[in-house]
């Protein structure tokens, strides 16, 4: 149903002549009269039937009006609600990484509550890899991912990634061991080339890191076991089965040694995705650029942000 019709019709039930409604709606009232033509067509009903020199609705005109007036509140409402700058509110849907909801978006969906009582936010806790084919598939509007620098993840055309923070990953390896000082990544890296390593379960990025730093090393690592809780990663290393990547600033266990990577560097890099096409809707707009300002806030005056 075409809604320019419908608000003719409308029209015509209020003001109660072609002539009012073709001067309200800047148009003829020959315009008028077809278009309405059109709609009793489009309905299969008869809408008008004339009055004298006039016209006035059919009992169908006068219920189709009643709806419309519904109709066209609802159509004028989605458009301010979808409009740059309109209030957010709604079902904001956020799919991401463990650290990410916990340390950043947790603490803003309490201040939301406050400030804007009418949106409402969604957590689901995926990997990146999973929380992009949920985007992809549009079950959800925000996905929290990230990747390293060294294993850098392209999102495609169709998304577009807000970067919200960096922050330094070392190698965790057992407290009794004994690198020598000074060692670049590389070093590190060739010094435990017979260990086993442990990488996550459901993402892959750790692990191409680790593939790459290893062959720049001269050795193939033996990947073996899988983890993506890292205290559980660093339960693993206390308990002999391997070393892994640990972030830089976390406190470590009794059994557990963080080794730096200075050369080159490991860097994991957070983002916020969304498709291209949403990015004006005001509750994406809002939580993304809080998300920002909180991470920004959050570098500036801590220069080891969670992982």
């Amino acid at each position: 149903m075409e809604t320019r019709r419908l608000r003719l019709l409308v029209e015509l039930s209020r003001l109660g002549s072609m002539r009012a409604v073709a001067d309200v709606m800047d148009t003829t009232t020959s315009t008028v009269s077809q278009q309405l033509t059109v709609l009793a067509r489009e309905m299969g009903a008869a809408l008008i039937e004339p009055d004298g020199r006039r016209v006035r609705l059919t009992p169908a005109g006068r219920r189709l009006a009643e709806h419309g007036a519904v109709i066209l509140a609802a159509v004028e409402a989605a458009r301010l609600d979808l409009a740059p700058g309109a209030e957010p509110s709604g079902t904001l849907r956020v799919a991401g990484f463990a650290t990410a909801i916990r340390a950043h978006l947790l603490p803003l969906v309490t201040g939301l509550t406050a400030t804007h009582p009418g949106l409402h936010v969604l957590v689901r806790e995926h990997e990146p890899a999973e929380a992009l084919e949920l985007l992809a598939a549009d079950e959800t509007d925000l996905a929290l991912t990230y990747d390293y620098s060294l294993a850098p993840a392209d999102p495609g055309p169709a998304l577009h990634a807000t970067a919200l923070w960096s922050a330094p990953w070392g190698l965790g390896v057992p407290a009794h061991a004994d690198p020598p000082d000074g060692a670049d990544t590389l070093e590190v890296f060739a010094r435990f080339r017979a260990r086993d390593w442990i990488v996550n379960s459901r993402n892959t990025a750790d692990e191409a890191v680790i593939r790459t730093l290893a062959s720049m090393a001269g050795f193939t690592p033996r990947i073996t076991h899988q983890a993506d809780s890292l205290d559980l990663v660093q339960g693993m290393i206390t308990a002999g089965l391997g070393v892994g990547l640990l972030p830089i600033g976390t406190p470590t266990f009794p059994g557990v040694r963080m080794m730096p990577l200075t050369g080159p560097q490991v860097m994991l890099r957070a983002y916020a995705v969304a498709r291209h096409g949403r990015l004006g809707w005001p509750p994406l707009t809002l939580v993304t650029d809080l998300l920002a300002r909180r991470t920004a806030t959050t570098a500036r005056d801590n220069p080891s942000p969670p992982p």
